[in-house]
């Protein structure tokens, strides 16, 4: 199950008839942009009983080609950690 922007703007748009969906939508844009900048930064991000977002590096190291053998050194990269709450996975996985 995939989530588009476009499909939350209009979900929340249906709940918050007074809100104007072009607010709504600068919304979406400015709590995005400030969670990008964050994990930029090497900051964890939190949205509380939802799920979290934590930079990581992972190390140089040597690995291997798997069809030819070959070994092949990979640079150090960054990487997102995601975890999602337990609640909220119960929630998405709950039967109808």
């Amino acid at each position: 199950m995939s989530v588009v922007k476009s499909d939350l703007l209009k979900q929340l748009a249906k709940n918050y008839p007074n809100f104007f969906k072009k607010d709504l939508n600068k919304l979406f844009e400015i709590v995005f942009y400030e969670m990008q900048e964050a994990l930029k930064r090497g900051e964890r991000v939190e949205l509380r009983e939802i799920f979290s977002l934590e930079p990581r590096i992972q190390k140089a190291r040597t690995s291997r080609n798997p069809k030819t053998n070959e070994k092949l050194f990979t640079p150090e990269k960054k990487a997102i950690l995601f975890k999602m709450s337990k609640e909220w996975a119960k929630k998405i996985n709950e039967k109808k």
